[in-house]
């Protein structure tokens, strides 16, 4: 089952209702993707909500639409950045994203904001409360807010969100904020459909020297020291020491940029102004050397590489002869005649056959 979530007030946290709720929606409306674009390009966020989720759909006779609709969307001249923000539970992200969304939205910027949420790997809901967690975002007219279940369908979340992203940009949103999970593949997800990738982290809480061994510190663009308020400013100085230390033990990125270390408190609301001011820096060097194009180029590449390998995966299991032949052979797996990847190998030989 696919769940959905309309932009509103009130969140309704039963999965199973906001499903329903989303189908009848699908039904209701007689609009063509034709007309769904049209309100799209004029900002219409009941529009784009509805164009959202069309895409989001798993219903086979949304999928015609949701595609027409993409490409319409993909015409639009977009001058936006796409910024992915990631960090451990716990970390603040959602936090960070109200106060920084709400500092640009007062700024005149129009701002996205696409949040992931974990799935239940047993009954595929989310809870999908990113909204009551920036209350004060939500409520501003320069705002949108998304949240997506994170499910664990092959090129879900990066097909979904890399959709929703266009849309919001054929919308005119100039800043799209993705929110990660936080754990899992969820990172190198998202980094392969932003233009700048922000890790936060904590001071003190044992998350340096960790940090130092994860790959998730190569790909970061900035590392922001979160929560770092008059209370523990040594900490926040000695994590940031660390950190500067860390990214010298990678390779120089292919952009040019150093990723510099930063601090911030979302709940005083200081270093914000900073951080737009440094990727406001980022954006130039990146679009005056040229990487800020050819990274977009690759991520579209490489989108359709995982498409295929997508696509590929589930027409081949729709054989009923392969579903047979995998339950023989799954048998045979577990009675331990064979191993998982011998298996697999027959799987492939008996298709081609």
């Amino acid at each position: 089952m696919c769940y959905y979530h309309e932009q509103r007030a009130d969140i309704n946290t039963n999965t199973l209702a906001n499903s329903i709720k989303r189908v009848k929606l699908l039904k209701k409306t007689s609009l063509s993707p034709e007309e769904l674009f049209q309100g799209i390009r004029k900002g219409d966020q009941t529009a784009l909500a509805r164009g959202i989720t069309l895409v989001e759909s798993a219903n086979k006779e949304h999928a015609e639409a949701a595609e027409l609709l993409v490409n319409l969307c993909l015409s639009q001249p977009t001058g936006s950045l796409r910024i992915g923000i990631t960090g451990v539970p716990g970390v603040g992200k959602s936090t960070f994203i109200e106060v920084f969304g709400t500092y640009l939205a007062n700024e005149g910027k129009k701002v996205a904001v696409l949040a992931v949420d974990p799935s239940s790997s047993l009954t595929r809901g989310s809870i999908l409360g990113d909204k009551t967690r920036m209350e004060q975002l939500t409520k501003h007219p320069n705002a949108f807010i998304r949240p997506s279940p994170a499910n664990d369908a092959l090129g879900g979340v990066a097909r979904k969100t890399r959709e929703t992203i266009l849309l919001c940009e054929a919308a005119g949103f100039d800043v799209i904020l993705v929110e990660t999970v936080g754990v899992g593949q969820s990172e190198t997800a998202v980094h392969s459909m932003v233009d700048f990738f922000l890790l936060l982290k904590l001071a003190g809480a044992g998350d340096e020297l960790q940090g130092i061994k994860r790959g998730i510190m190569e790909m970061a663009d900035a590392i922001v020291i979160n929560k770092a308020d008059n209370t523990n400013k040594e900490k926040v100085q000695r994590a940031m020491t660390e950190f500067r230390h860390a990214l010298h033990l990678y390779p120089e990125k292919t952009s040019g940029w150093n990723p510099p270390v930063m601090r911030c408190s979302a709940l005083e609301n200081t270093g914000i102004t900073e951080i737009w001011d440094m990727l406001l820096q980022y954006l130039e060097k990146t679009k005056a050397n040229g990487y800020f194009e050819q990274n977009r180029t690759a991520q579209n590449k490489n989108w359709f590489h995982q498409t295929v390998a997508s696509l590929l995966q589930r027409e081949f299991y729709k054989s009923p002869e392969i579903k047979k032949r995998s339950e023989e052979l799954l048998q045979r797996i577990e009675k331990k005649e064979i191993s998982p990847y011998a298996a697999a190998r027959q799987l492939l030989r008996s298709k081609r056959s």
